[in-house]
């Protein structure tokens, strides 16, 4: 079973109890250092709260590195890894193996929220899609294969009318909220994807792309695409990503973000989660294109 931890020491008490007696679990006893991996998803958000917690905390370096969230869980499990960033929930295998190698449980916080946007290229005439439809694109054997399966047509500069199908990287976990939310845990993708290993990239893909679409965080939307209208069936009405959408739940493809460690936190490691769940952290979060906790 999962252990779900709230952290409501402020940042600044936890600082004042010797963070150089403080043990990460990656780290030597005196490390100031928090090495933070995982979801590319988070990437960007990761680092814009290590940024911001400098000046808070100066004489701690958070250091931030993408990979997806199995690479944060894979490292919190061998033990390189003291804060796991996580578009994802972890796997059952995945807690065994770190209570097999570190005898410890995984502590997850939920920080945030993600609604998991479509993007098309900006010239791209088409404005929503549904769930249905994106599971005919992304499986083995969908039905729709070109833009005209969806009424679109006269994409300019496109080449062609097939759809070009961009997708994350398997070990990913917005590959693995996309495939298990729309595609099915138990049906096959389409094998002729194109899988890239950043949020950042699918979208900058489809930018230079105009027969593409994809899938990316909310917070990575540039000038070069569009974010479509998205409902659960075709007929009904689409919605737009936002704050509000995820937060009354009318988007159907948002998601919860996650930090984990292997074990209780470190007091170090803690003042830094405090100071996420905080005003200052929740901030930026929402600045950065997410979705922030609702206040209770």
């Amino acid at each position: 079973m999962k252990r779900i931890f709230t952290f409501a020491l402020a940042a600044a008490t936890a600082l004042g109890f010797g963070l150089t007696a403080c043990k990460p679990s990656g780290k030597n006893a005196n490390s100031k250092t928090i090495a933070n991996v995982g979801s590319d998803t988070m990437l960007q958000l990761g680092m814009a709260w290590s940024e911001a917690y400098k000046k808070v905390a100066p004489d701690i370096n958070v250091e931030v590195n993408g990979g997806g969230s199995g690479q944060g869980i894979a490292g919190l499990i061998n033990g390189s890894v003291d804060l796991a960033n996580s578009s994802k929930t972890i796997e059952d295998k995945e807690k065994a193996d770190l209570k097999a190698k570190q005898g410890k449980d995984a502590v997850e916080v939920m920080v945030g929220y993600d609604a998991l946007s479509i993007y098309v290229h900006k010239d791209n005439p088409m404005n929503e899609i549904s769930l249905e439809q994106l599971a005919e694109i992304y499986k083995d054997g969908g039905s729709v294969r070109n833009w005209a399966d969806l009424g679109v047509s006269g994409i300019p500069g496109a080449k062609g009318d097939a759809i070009v199908v961009v997708s994350r990287q398997n070990n990913s976990g917005t590959h693995h909220y996309f495939k298990e939310a729309i595609v099915g845990k138990k049906v096959e993708e389409r094998p002729d994807r194109t899988q890239l290993n950043g949020s950042a990239d699918v979208v900058n893909l489809i930018g230079t792309t105009p027969n593409a679409i994809g899938y990316s965080g909310m917070g990575y939307h540039n000038d070069k695409v569009k974010t479509l209208k998205v409902s659960k069936k075709k007929g009904e009405t689409s919605v737009l990503p936002s704050v509000e959408s995820t937060l009354d739940k009318t988007y159907p493809i948002a998601r919860p973000m996650f930090v984990y460690t292997a074990g209780e936190p470190t007091a170090t490691v803690k003042a830094y989660i405090d100071f996420i769940l905080g005003e200052a952290g929740q901030k930026i979060l929402k600045e950065q294109g997410y979705v922030p906790l609702p206040k209770k």
